[in-house]
């Protein structure tokens, strides 16, 4: 249905021996870069000791390059490993610590935790050279509209990327409209964390365009609803792309009043997803299905079609191998395969099995009878109903014996 990109540093050979100069030059950086790490573990050792600040930082004027202090603030402050602070100091370096100590103070401020301050670093250290004009407003506006700080935080420290967003441009304009279209903060929160990409770029460059042509499709609004909370980013594709992956979803037969609408347009639409499909579909078949048989999953629950290869097989193999039953079973009612194998799937089905095997219960028993019903419903169908013929089956469901100890019993 449905590249790597590797950064090199081009270097040119101008005459005979510049790349040995080359060679000695690399060679010099990385020693340098080493001695400034073990030099930096012996600050942050000395420190961790009691010695007095002094003697850091004369370790660091010692270092003669901008890496050191980099890195000593990145351990000491920010609360990076030594190996991680070599790392990240790669990417953001700094003379002196002046913005760096602004905006870990500032972030500690607004209530981030050390490990998360060194989670924000880690991802995106550009932060480290925010001016306070620009950093403030950005946690004062997320803070104001109603997020608790707590969650805020953890929010951010999962996609730093939103503190790129311009308050007026970006932040400002993408709540007002999330907020109209999913009217609570609790959902705003929601998309938020699924993908800060939402807040990265103006709502009137593709995201009200994208919802406005579900609307004009007649797409219920809890539909939309449920899309833009927990898949936003089907949301940021650009338009005339959206359409078309509308336009593919309306093709396979799914209809726009239905809920299936929106999941499919989730799968098709994320352009990371087609690996996924492609992975998904090849799955299916190895285990007896044919191309039709996968549509039809796909049009009964769509999400079977992203998840993992491992995931499907493993579940397929208990159904098949385990519990005898045909692969069709499943088709019936694909949702299942998203269950969770250990703590849903082989609990319910146990306990079906010890029935079946004691001629408890008929052999024609649908996979959506057994997995799909909350738990209190589940146990009194299949285990309160039969406690007087079989008393153990409670605990064949807890996995304290197991269907062999019981048919012993």
């Amino acid at each position: 249905m449905f590249s790597a990109c590797h950064k090199s540093f081009p270097v040119k050979i101008i005459a005979a021996g510049s790349g040995d100069l080359l060679q000695r030059n690399h060679l010099l950086l990385s020693s340098c870069k080493f001695q400034c790490f073990v030099n930096l573990c012996s600050v942050a050792d000395a420190s961790s000791s009691g010695l007095p600040s002094e003697t850091k930082s004369k370790s660091c004027k010692k270092v003669e390059n901008d890496i050191s202090c980099t890195v000593s603030f990145l351990i000491n402050s920010c609360g990076l490993t030594p190996e991680m602070a070599v790392s990240v100091s790669d990417k953001v370096r700094f003379e002196n610590t002046e913005k760096p100590n602004f905006v870990v103070a500032a972030l500690k401020k607004y209530g981030f935790s050390r490990k998360q301050i060194a989670d924000i670093v880690c991802k995106k250290p550009n932060i480290l050279r925010s001016k306070e004009k620009t950093l403030v407003p950005k946690l004062e506006f997320l803070q104001s509209v109603g997020f608790p700080m707590a969650r805020l935080a953890a929010l951010i420290a999962k996609n730093p990327s939103i503190l790129s967003s311009s308050v007026q441009n970006n932040l400002i304009p993408s709540y007002n409209f999330l907020k109209s279209v999913l009217l609570t903060d609790e959902r705003v929160a929601v998309a938020m964390k699924q993908s800060s990409r939402i807040f990265q770029q103006n709502p009137n460059k593709n995201i009200a365009p994208n919802v406005a042509v579900l609307r004009e499709l007649e797409v219920p609004e809890p539909s939309i609803v449920l899309l833009l909370t927990h898949y936003p980013e089907t949301f940021v594709e650009r338009t005339n792309d959206f359409k078309e992956s509308v336009n593919k979803v309306l093709e396979m037969g799914f209809h726009p009043s239905r809920s299936t609408f929106v999941l499919a347009l989730h799968v098709v639409a994320e352009k990371g997803n087609r690996g996924i499909w492609d992975r998904c579909y090849e799955t299916y078949r190895s285990w007896g299905w044919s191309e039709d048989d996968v549509y039809l999953a796909f049009r009964r629950h769509p999400n079977c079609m992203i998840m993992s290869q491992n995931k499907i097989s493993r579940v397929m193999d208990f159904f098949v191998n385990k519990m005898g039953w045909d692969s069709q079973m499943v088709l019936v009612c694909p949702a299942v395969l998203l269950y969770n194998l250990e703590n849903r799937i082989v609990p319910r089905c146990t306990v079906v099995q010890a029935l079946l095997s004691k001629g408890l219960i008929a052999k024609e028993i649908k996979l959506s009878c057994i997995l799909q019903p909350p738990e209190y419903l589940f146990l009194e169908r299949f285990v309160a109903r039969y406690e007087k013929d079989e008393p153990k089956l409670y605990d064949v469901y807890k996995g304290k014996i197991d269907l062999k100890e019981l048919c012993d019993l």
